[in-house]
């Protein structure tokens, strides 16, 4: 099985992509993850910030690989405990898709995107920086292939 994180923004800071760099080699013989990069919509001065979320969210939908399993990070979604979303991987893997990890842009997924998500995944309550969260759903998405494989990084 192979996964897709498709993140609206462009050009992470060197922190970032190192620290996504390291989590994404940690997983690559359990789950091979591609970071797709989204151009995110104009905004400022005059710009209207719901027309660049729907362009950003026809560009995500673009993205997508066939008939994949859509899991749209969103404040509202569901919060898993890292056993729990071992469990989900699991469950994943049972179903053979290829999965497709979603983050969107300022404002959000476009309501399309919601809409084609099979599943939403909140953090938390928290309102992190959207180039934070793909270092954060690597991590974790590593944390749960490593508590299946029953591999000593998780430590609880």
């Amino acid at each position: 099985m192979k996964a897709k994180l498709i993140a609206v923004g462009e050009h992470a800071p060197r922190w970032v992509a190192e620290g996504f760099g390291e989590y994404q080699k940690r997983l690559s013989h359990w789950l091979p993850l591609e970071l797709i990069e989204i151009e995110p919509g104009l905004r400022g001065k005059g710009r209207d910030p719901v027309r660049a979320m729907h362009e950003e969210g026809q560009r995500v939908l673009g993205a997508l690989p066939k008939a994949p399993q859509v899991i749209a990070l969103d404040g509202r979604g569901k919060s898993w405990t890292s056993e729990q979303l071992a469990q989900r991987l699991e469950h994943w893997r049972g179903q053979g898709r290829e999965l497709a990890f979603l983050i969107g842009g300022p404002e959000g997924h476009a309501p399309e995107v919601i809409a084609r998500a099979d599943e939403t995944w909140s953090l938390g309550p928290l309102t992190l920086p959207h180039m934070l969260v793909r270092m954060v759903v690597a991590e974790q998405l590593y944390r749960a292939a490593a508590l299946l494989a029953n591999h000593p990084y998780h430590r609880a």
